[in-house]
């Protein structure tokens, strides 16, 4: 069985959560429930931007709304917190096209090998066609592992050689692909290099030969995102979209920690919506994100 949303919020529902839960129960709002509750948002990994807008937006309702209970306040930051998921735009993976291209990105460790496995066993039950691409060239069990990945999930992979050329591997992959009539490819990149090559140079290169190769690629650029690194998994987050373009974040390891506030920092901060939840680690453990289920399951 696959773990939900909800259960694998567990911790974070447990935790900071929990006490905001309790802070905003019975009583009136004073000065000392914005403090407590400015402080609980920090700890629950929310950002101190995004928490300052929320605790700004909260106050002005106070002000507008007449609101003087905290049981008032409770609702209020549910629906500021649902605001700022928003609505995601329409996602390249549905559309229906001979071939979509999804670069995954992410630092080592976060789970991205993993990750894509979980994606081709998903797609692949939907009735799609799904190959991979071992473009993170420069980490030989990186190769590995996204073989034995391809081989429990039942799709492709096309390698090339430990220390060769990613964007080769990403072009063979696209060629292998049209060749074999598959209509979605995922290349697996890399998220660390050796002090001689640029992280960042390497991944603008492949994701060139993909916008030279197939029309509108990539159509995706998902970012793995460790949930448990909190605010540091923000700044890595910061520094790939700036240099591929990150259209989506899939955050992985959300069951193992108290920090599932990023969420919403992802979402306000770097205005892309997280697109997957990693839940657990079987093949199934990979929930699409709900906004409504996530905000709902925070507290409840």
């Amino acid at each position: 069985m696959f773990k939900s949303i909800r259960d694998s919020l567990t911790r974070t529902r447990a935790s900071v959560f929990g006490q905001i839960a309790s802070v905003l129960g019975a009583g009136d709002i004073d000065e000392e429930t914005w403090e407590d509750l400015e402080a609980l948002l920090v700890q629950a990994d929310i950002g101190v931007p995004t928490t300052l807008a929320i605790v700004e937006k909260l106050q002005e309702r106070v002000k507008d709304e007449g609101l003087y209970k905290a049981d008032q306040l409770f609702v209020a930051l549910k629906e500021e917190l649902r605001a700022i998921l928003g609505e995601p735009d329409s996602f390249g993976l549905e559309d229906d096209r001979l071939l979509t291209v999804v670069m995954v990105v992410g630092v080592n460790g976060s789970g991205k090998t993993t990750t894509i496995g979980k994606l081709s066993h998903r797609y692949q039950e939907e009735g799609r066609k799904v190959i991979l691409a071992a473009a993170d060239t420069f980490r030989a069990a990186a190769i590995d592992q996204l073989l034995i990945w391809g081989e429990r999930a039942d799709v492709p992979v096309i390698s090339g050689q430990p220390n060769g050329d990613p964007g080769a591997v990403a072009y063979d992959g696209i060629r292998a692909a049209r060749a074999r009539g598959y209509d979605l490819l995922f290349i697996d990149t890399a998220g660390r290099l050796h002090t001689k090559f640029n992280l960042m140079k390497e991944l603008e290169k492949v994701k060139s030969v993909c916008q030279k190769s197939v029309h509108q690629a990539p159509h995706e650029v998902l970012l793995v995102l460790d949930a448990p690194t909190g605010q540091n998994a923000l700044l890595q987050a910061k520094n790939f979209k700036e240099s591929v373009g990150v259209t989506g974040v899939i955050l992985t390891k959300l069951d193992g920690t108290a920090k599932g506030g990023m969420v919403f920092a992802i979402n306000k901060e770097l205005g892309v919506p997280v697109r997957f939840i990693g839940t657990g680690e079987s093949m199934l453990d990979l929930a699409p994100f709900n906004a409504d289920e996530f905000v709902d399951s925070l507290f409840e």
